[in-house]
Parts: C-alpha cells; structure tokens; sequence
C-alpha cells in the first residue's frame, strides 16, 4: 500500500479544486438537496439582470467559485454545449447545473427557481399595464439597459480571463 504526502494531497485538493469530484466536474448529488438548488436559482431569478450573458455570468460565480460545485473546465463545456444547441443558453446552462447536480428533479427545480420570479413580474406587470404611466415605464426600462450594459461588460471580462488566459 502507498501512502500519501502531503504533496500528493496537495495536488489532488489543486487538481479538484476543492469542493467537487476531479472525475465528475461535480459535487456529488447526494451532497446537494433539491430544496437547495431550487433556493439558490429562485435567488438568482430574482437578482439577474441583464440577459443570458450576465446570467450565464452569475451563475459561474454562484457554482463555481463561490459554491464551487463545478469546476471552470466543466462549466466552459457546458455553457459550450449550451450555446451550440438551439434555445435560451443561460435558461439551458441553468437546467444542466440542476440536471448535473440532482438529475431531472435538479433541472426542474433550476428551471421553476429561475423562470417563476420573471414570470410572475411580467404576469403582474401585464395585468396591471393598463394602470401605469406609459413614460414612467419607459424610464425604469431605460435605467435597466444601462445596468444591464455593466452587468454585460463585466462578466465577458471575467470570463474571458479565465477561459482565454492567452489573450
């Protein structure tokens, strides 16, 4: 029997980086309740802004650095994958991080987590249009854009740090 050196458990804490499994790309399921991912995409549902690219964006921040339940070379495949396939990317990136950790009641849950606070805002919004100053309106859509404009900016810069270090 071999035993480990500290290097060696060094090198594999790196190689992993710490939370999730080298072989997989992910924190195992069994690690992971469904009440969980369901509550971390409803918070994301309700804080993002700014399209799939920033969603994309919060989501590398939220699963791989700050939960690091995903490794960045798993994530760049999927979100890969994502943008390859027809459909929304950050909706499908969102439902392969569920699917990757919980299976398909993972995804379902990352789908209802994220999409229920966008749907019930514009289900609300679109009832009660009617009662609303159209100028009103326009101006808190407008403010949106230039956030979401920042919001963009940034995560591109962070992303093409990481997965484009020769550029």
């Amino acid at each position: 029997m071999s035993q480990k050196t500290p290097n060696d458990t060094a090198k594999t804490d790196q190689d992993k980086g710490g939370a999730y499994d080298a072989d997989t790309g992910v924190l195992p399921s069994d690690g992971v309740a469904l009440w969980q991912v369901f509550l971390i995409f409803l918070r994301l549902g309700l804080t993002s802004f700014g399209g799939p690219v920033a969603h994309i964006s919060y989501f590398r921040e939220e699963f791989v650095h700050r939960r690091r339940w995903l490794s960045d070379t798993r994530y760049a495949d999927l979100v890969a994958l994502c943008q390859f396939v027809p459909g929304p990317a950050s909706s499908q990136v969102g439902m392969g991080i569920g699917m990757a950790l919980g299976g398909v009641r993972g995804s379902l849950m990352a789908w209802l987590g994220f999409t229920m606070p966008s749907a019930i805002v514009l289900a609300v919004l679109g009832i009660t249009f009617v009662h609303f100053d159209l100028a009103a309106i326009d101006n808190v859509i407008r403010g949106l854009k230039l956030v979401a404009v920042g919001v963009v900016a940034h995560a591109l810069v962070g992303m093409a740090r990481n997965l484009c270090p020769d550029v």
